[in-house]
């Protein structure tokens, strides 16, 4: 069973590398767990990717929900994300409706629907993200009513950076994670993003899903005081969050090659964090 979560901490590592960091400074006991979650949601995340059709991938999602549901055993202990999972689960108590609604949430990644509105990426995000950002703090023993804000706008600046960062690959799927409205205002048709054709208009609409990020990160620095030591390592991934989107206000900003955070730079900024945890929500 150790080789299960093995292969959870290398998926991690491969896929969602600040986390991966993150996890590193939970306490001991807890890191397989995390990177069990973590493995999951790297699964789930990257189904559109890996199927490329959306039968395969509503087939691919139904497993899983058979999986975590105590469906599939025989599958389940050959594949060792979801052996891994379902016994974090089950030692956490953790109940199958709350992975089950994050595997639901992204079913959304498989069509080619757009986010209309600020508030509809919002709701992606606190069903996705938030939603992870609460099952770590569980896990890590905290949690609860107290952090309920905290764990919202986490998500939500969570999600927004990753809409910048992955919207080549989004374009390239003819999936818009930015907002329409934020588009339809500054004059960009969809078109035009499919295609990886830069404007005046583009940059202002990323310009302001980056300010939307960037007031999130500025309420997650409000709440920060429902951060117990604890729960810490559950938000230290955010370190990075910052920086990434700072990094996009740059003149040589490029919303088709957005350069990133070296792997240095990123290992220095959550091990800074790490030691002095204030740093986690700038």
């Amino acid at each position: 069973m150790e080789s299960n979560f093995s292969h959870c901490a290398n998926l991690v590592r491969n896929a969602d590398r600040d986390r991966y960091l993150a996890t590193l400074f939970a306490p001991a006991d807890k890191r397989a767990a995390l990177f069990a979650l973590y493995a999951f949601e790297a699964e789930i995340a990257r189904v559109r990717d890996v199927a490329r059709e959306t039968m395969p991938g509503e087939i691919r999602l139904q497993w899983w929900r058979e999986a975590l549901e105590g469906g599939r055993d025989n599958e389940v202990r050959a594949h060792p994300a979801a052996a891994a999972l379902r016994e974090t689960m089950e030692y956490y108590a953790i109940a199958p409706e709350r992975l089950v609604a994050l595997i639901d949430a992204h079913r959304f990644d498989l069509y080619d629907e757009p986010i209309a509105t600020l508030a509809d990426l919002d709701r992606y995000a606190e069903q996705t993200q938030s939603a992870l950002f609460v099952l770590a703090a569980d896990i890590l023993g905290g949690g609860g009513e107290s952090i309920v804000d905290l764990t919202r706008c986490s998500g939500i600046a969570y999600a927004v950076r990753a809409v910048l960062l992955d919207l080549p690959r989004h374009a390239a799927h003819r999936q818009i994670f930015v907002p329409l409205a934020l588009l339809d205002r500054h004059g960009v048709n969809p078109e035009d993003v499919f295609a990886g054709r830069d404007s005046e208009g583009l940059r202002a609409a990323l310009g302001e899903l980056r300010q939307h990020g960037l007031n999130a990160l500025a309420a997650v620095r409000a709440s920060a005081a429902a951060a117990t030591p604890q729960i810490l390592p559950a938000f230290l991934s955010l370190a990075t969050l910052g920086a990434d989107l700072r990094r996009m206000e740059r003149r040589d900003y490029r919303p088709f090659q957005p350069a990133r955070l070296s792997r240095l730079k990123r290992q220095w900024l959550i091990w800074r964090a790490a030691h002095d945890p204030p740093r986690i929500f700038r």
